[in-house]
């Protein structure tokens, strides 16, 4: 077979040689698609939620401001179940941390309410009964610090406990440090009233009626409407126990 020799002044390669050189391209075309077909996928690990750090080292940090750190920080957290390529559930994070986090945000933020919010409201909606409990405790040791701003955590968590965990005494705990703790004035009517409705639903009527009667006589309350539905609840009470 006699050799293709090129048109003398032509520039383009033989055919068989461009041939050749399609079939290669090919070939390396294939393979690079095959190997992107049967390669493993990536490995992708979840970052485990560090411990908190020192209040001091944010606040170096910060240059001293507390205020910015702690809404960085809030924000951080809050985003920390997102990560590139993977979405945790709050399940799996580390609940002893993530509240260890939230006292530290609180602390350099002491009016801030978010954190507390966000326990109660957020972090307490996991369908796990422990994580529940290890928030709905931060919200309750946090409240005594600032009982006048916090007691609307604290309220959120008393129907977390009488409806998600169906603990009563629970609830009851944390309704009557509601009770004890909020200055007249400083919360609507009903949440002194919460422990009421808990021992109604412990069928405490006794103890719900004793109640009724001490804050009638205690001449703590002085607003005409509350001691209307103070004095019906007691017939009502009453009532009961016939």
């Amino acid at each position: 077979m006699l050799p293709v020799i090129a048109k003398p002044g032509s520039n383009q390669p033989p055919a068989p040689v461009v041939m050749w050189i399609a079939a290669v391209f090919a070939a390396a075309l294939c393979c690079q698609v095959l190997w992107q077909v049967l390669r493993p996928l990536p490995i992708l690990e979840a970052r485990a939620l560090p411990a908190p750090p020192a209040v001091e080292a944010l606040l170096l940090a910060g240059l001293g401001d507390p205020l910015p750190v702690a809404r960085l920080s809030m924000l951080w957290l809050q985003a920390f179940d997102h990560q590139p390529g993977i979405s945790l559930a709050f399940k799996d994070l580390d609940y002893a941390r993530l509240a260890g986090w939230l006292a530290l945000i609180l602390r350099l933020d002491p009016r801030g309410q978010y954190p507390l919010l966000a326990a109660s409201r957020l972090y307490s909606e996991v369908p796990d009964n422990a994580r529940k409990r290890i928030m709905l405790e931060f919200v309750y040791d946090q409240f005594f610090l600032d009982p006048a701003r916090r007691w609307p955590s604290l309220a959120h968590a008393v129907y977390v406990a009488r409806h998600r965990l169906h603990d009563l005494p629970l609830a009851l705990r944390y309704a009557r440090a509601l009770s004890d703790r909020v200055a007249a004035g400083t919360a609507p009517a009903w949440v002194g009233q919460m422990p009421i409705y808990v021992l109604e639903d412990m069928d405490e009527i006794e103890s719900a009626r004793a109640l009724i009667t001490g804050l009638l006589e205690s001449g703590a309350i002085r607003d005409e409407r509350e001691l209307v539905f103070l004095r019906d609840r007691l017939r009502l009470e009453q009532e009961k126990l016939r």
